[in-house]
């Protein structure tokens, strides 16, 4: 089995991994946006509507994965509106020939509004819970935010990548070693916790308040990390916003006012690790599918300036309250 597509993922192979557990497919399988996963909604014969979630072959464990799954179950323990995988026989990581999947709740909602302050103040509220959770005990299998990973990796794949266009290689390249250095240079990783880990607005459905999913990156780092990615807009709406985070935020949790320092390197490191992500899964079918515009010449003139933006962000004197 290819460690870079689907391939042995037949619609017959899903249907027939569903209803091991039970469940028969009454619907169609609808593929909702996932490319590191393969995800799919339907409604069952209960008329319930729910999600199967087949893991990337290779990426993650068993261990990791099923560490993910019972950090979302305690969050759910704990009365935070986190979409937690359903459980088969007291087992919530299941297996169907070669792959590992899970069925979970298909949960509806509105997309978070990053700009809407009432919504980012409930936003802090509920991330401070879910840290108040997660400080309780450590990740033993998931990874850690690191600069290996998110940085020095990264640099390596790109500088291998074939993607990038000749013309353009000088100029990407310069500006990607600029930004590496310096986020280096800035970024300490201390007091780590248990994390979300990708939590940006696209993993925020919004009913009367937040609903999270998608911890399938979940792992330690500084609790920053889960905040960061609330903000938009210029520096003095990112303020507010992060005044009326942090704020909410305590209710619940000690904020360590310090890691301000570190929102513009991981800023800096998730995109650096966003395009050799990309670069490293283009063997994937689906992502030159989904993504045509990463092996265009326009799509690397524009990290080229993107890049160059948040090497004057990495300058600036960070955020502070």
């Amino acid at each position: 089995m290819s460690t870079f597509d689907f391939s042995g993922l037949t619609p017959d192979l899903i249907l027939d991994a569903i209803e091991s557990q039970g469940i028969r497919v009454e619907s169609g399988l609808l593929a909702l946006n996932s490319y590191e996963n393969r995800v799919y909604q339907f409604i069952a014969e209960d008329k319930k509507r729910y999600v199967a979630k087949f893991y990337r072959p290779q990426r993650w464990s068993q261990a990791q994965i099923q560490e993910e799954h019972d950090f979302s179950i305690e969050l759910a323990c704990h009365e935070i509106p986190v979409v937690a995988p359903l459980m088969f026989n007291q087992q919530s990581l299941l297996r169907y020939h070669d792959f590992n999947f899970a069925l979970f709740p298909s949960v509806g909602g509105r997309q978070f509004e990053v700009d809407n302050l009432h919504q980012v103040e409930w936003m802090g509220r509920f991330i401070g819970r879910i840290h108040g959770v997660a400080k309780s005990a450590n990740f033993s299998h998931r990874p850690t935010i690191s600069t290996d990973e998110y940085l020095v990796g990264p640099l390596q794949e790109l500088q291998n990548s074939p993607l990038i266009p000749s013309g353009l290689q000088h100029a990407f390249f310069t500006i990607l070693q600029q930004i590496v250095d310096l986020a280096l240079a800035l970024y300490s990783n201390t007091n780590n916790i248990r994390l979300h880990g990708d939590c940006h607005p696209g993993n925020i459905l919004w009913r009367d308040g937040p609903t999270f999913v998608d911890l399938d990156d979940c792992r330690s780092g500084p609790a920053i990390q889960d905040l960061w990615m609330m903000l938009s807009g210029d520096r003095q709406q990112q303020f507010i916003q992060m005044d009326t985070l942090v704020e909410a935020y305590q209710e619940f949790c000690d904020f360590d006012a310090t890691q301000l320092a570190l929102i513009e390197p991981l800023r800096a490191m998730r995109m650096v690790h966003y395009m050799a992500w990309l670069a490293r899964r283009w063997q994937d079918p689906a992502f030159p599918q989904a993504f045509p515009w990463f092996a265009e010449g326009k799509y690397w003139e524009q990290q080229i300036l993107g890049l160059k933006e948040q090497l004057s962000a990495l300058q600036e004197p960070p955020l502070t309250l």
